[in-house]
């Protein structure tokens, strides 16, 4: 699943006709608040529940596509409106990333069929996306609090890759993770599903010279 981009009349009325939840991003290039709407959605993509339900993202540019936006009643950016059958059913106006989370999580439903992962299932799969993950404020491009920010410097420095996971989109997974690694702060550095710590503890490894080896283990 991807985020799709809808730039003509027809592209939307296509997208949204569908009989599964779709998900529009009304944004704008110059606003702001627009790229971390965007990453809440590519969050969201992610996860199995989301997978499951067949669920349908997209970004459509409100000026470019004025009419759409004038039907709807989109006068400001960033606006998310959940639609099914070509009807809308909700919206967020603004940057609300809890609103978004919850409001697409509710509607998507899931598929029935497929069992619901606990919690535990959620982190431990989460922790293992990546030999390097990240649980921090905001994401990787747009960090939402200074400690977050002096972490991804601090990664960006040595070259490592590694995967991001924005706390601030999922308040399940933002108070789980505190109980489930005993560790009640956030950013987390993980390496290969093992906690390594928070910034405090990167910035010592900097120091100490074993950042490196640490996160290529």
């Amino acid at each position: 699943m991807t985020l799709a981009t809808i730039d003509t009349v027809e592209s939307f009325t296509n997208f949204v006709s569908s009989s599964t939840l779709t998900v529009v991003h009304f944004c704008a290039e110059w606003a702001d608040q627009c790229g971390p709407v965007t990453e809440v959605l590519k969050e969201l993509l992610k996860l199995p529940e989301i997978q499951n339900s067949c669920t349908k993202f997209a970004v459509c540019d409100a000026e470019n596509l004025s009419e759409i936006s004038l039907k709807y009643k989109v006068d400001s950016v960033p606006t998310v409106i959940l639609f099914k059958n070509g009807q809308p059913l909700d919206r967020i106006d603004g940057a609300d990333a809890s609103q978004i989370s919850s409001k697409v999580k509710a509607l998507s439903g899931g598929n029935v069929n497929a069992p619901k992962q606990s919690l535990e299932e959620r982190l431990k799969a989460l922790i293992n996306r990546h030999n390097i993950m990240v649980f921090m404020k905001g994401t990787r491009d747009q960090p939402r609090c200074g400690f977050s920010r002096t972490l991804i410097q601090i990664l960006n420095g040595t070259g490592s890759p590694y995967d991001t996971f924005d706390i601030l989109t999922d308040e399940e997974v933002r108070q789980g993770l505190k109980t489930y690694s005993d560790w009640p702060t956030y950013p987390q550095v993980y390496v290969k599903g093992e906690l390594i710590g928070g910034l405090d503890i990167i910035k010592e490894m900097l120091a100490n010279g074993e950042l490196e080896s640490t996160l290529n283990a």
